[in-house]
């Protein structure tokens, strides 16, 4: 299993594209960009994302889809916690994993 992720750099810019094998850090590179889509972006997984658009639009955090996508990923780990980040200017999550070999992970994540 493998799949393609950037990291963001110090000064804002994104890095060269890397592959990533290992299947736990598959999965939470799957979240991460699936926190990153909006509905319908991607042409093979159109159910995954959220509503970002239309939430900064109505000032509705999009909590639902945000605690669909921890439902489905929380399979992939021992422990999964997605959390908004409170007075962010855009939607931002706080993504806390606890991996199979108990390596415990913080990221945040803005869309």
């Amino acid at each position: 299993m493998r799949t393609y992720g950037r990291q963001k750099q110090p000064d804002g810019s994104w890095g060269p594209w890397i592959t990533i094998t290992n299947t736990q850090a598959v999965w939470l590179a799957t979240l991460v960009q699936s926190l990153r889509l909006s509905i319908n972006e991607s042409p093979l997984y159109g159910n995954f994302g959220i509503p970002a658009q239309a939430s900064v639009t109505t000032q509705i955090a999009p909590d639902a889809a945000v605690a669909a996508m921890q439902a489905y990923y929380t399979q992939y780990f021992v422990s999964l916690t997605v959390s908004a980040v409170p007075g962010a200017s855009e939607p931002t999550y706080s993504v806390e994993v606890v991996l199979n070999d108990g390596t415990i992970l913080n990221e945040t994540v803005a869309t």
